[in-house]
């Protein structure tokens, strides 16, 4: 994120942007096999049947999955499960009482939290972004490609898009009165230390910059305290920011987040174990999710 030592193209906020690149090949496979096994659950789909749906032989499915992964399709399929996701819920909870017995902040007192986050003022949300400098640029993540926008403050937008010229657009959409710079080495950069899954103590936190109202900047943060691979739900969520009744409001903030993975709205999912919609694409949610506990499981 420093600009100094990265070359950057500035550009203003009427000019288009790249063209569109094809996205992960290994991602596309695992999108390809989820969607299967969602129109197909209650077959519960061999791997044979799997692979013959994706085109591909059971050798490099195999293959595929263990290096996108690291784990093998018949581990990682059984993280896509609602029983699966019914048992995340269940251990959260248990984290929860485990750190107020301790006397703890927040369950993410437990983990490497590494992000940290800001709020804009009412006046600067009002100003639209106006005397505020956005960098951004695009790149490749284990979901698929990627925007990613900051200031000298944090991270301000953070989406998954298949169309480069349709993130930009959302981004300068959200930030109609801001100066724009496009900086493609700093963001690909970026995005391999938000994807990095083999961080430790000694790197710096990843900050972020929020720009909402305060019952959502309340949601947002309260995101951001969960551990990395457990999930929630919208009930939980509203109960830890004292809202127990504004479960529906919780819902409608965490929809409209615009800082993907960093802001795990991914680790939400509603009290059946159903993991609900999901502003970026449910097959891209379940394979976050499955992501997250196959990194866990190998730790």
């Amino acid at each position: 994120m420093d600009k100094e030592a990265t070359p950057s193209c500035r550009q203003n906020r009427f000019e288009t942007a790249p063209q569109a690149q094809t996205p992960d090949p290994h991602y596309l496979t695992v999108k390809k096999a989820i969607e299967y096994l969602r129109a197909h659950v209650c077959r519960h789909p061999s791997l044979k049947e799997l692979s013959q749906a994706v085109h591909l032989s059971e050798f490099h499915l195999q293959r595929v999955f263990t290096q996108w992964a690291g784990i093998s399709p018949k581990k990682f399929l059984q993280f896509l499960t609602k029983e699966h996701a019914l048992d995340a819920i269940k251990k959260f909870s248990t984290i929860e009482h485990c750190s107020d017995a301790l006397g703890l902040s927040s369950p993410s007192r437990l983990h490497d939290l590494m992000v940290t986050c800001t709020g804009l003022s009412p006046a600067e949300v009002r100003a639209q972004g106006a005397g505020i400098k956005i960098e951004y640029g695009w790149g490749d993540t284990p979901f698929g490609r990627a925007i990613v926008a900051w200031t000298k403050r944090g991270i301000c937008h953070l989406m998954f898009n298949d169309v480069d010229e349709a993130a930009l657009w959302e981004l300068k959409k959200d930030w109609p009165a801001a100066d724009f710079e496009m900086n493609l080495a700093a963001s690909k950069e970026l995005l391999g230390r938000i994807f990095n899954t083999t961080f430790t103590k000694a790197d710096s936190p990843i900050r972020v910059l929020l720009k909402g109202t305060p019952f959502q900047l309340k949601v947002w943060e309260a995101l951001i305290k969960l551990p990395f691979s457990a999930l929630s739900t919208y009930s939980q969520v509203a109960q830890s920011i004292d809202a127990p009744k504004a479960q529906r409001a919780t819902g409608s903030a965490i929809a409209k987040n615009s800082i993907a993975y960093l802001i795990p709205c991914h680790r939400v999912i509603r009290e059946s174990g159903e993991l609900s919609n999901y502003r970026w694409g449910v097959e891209r949610k379940m394979a976050i999710i499955a992501w997250e506990a196959s990194v866990q499981s190998n730790r």
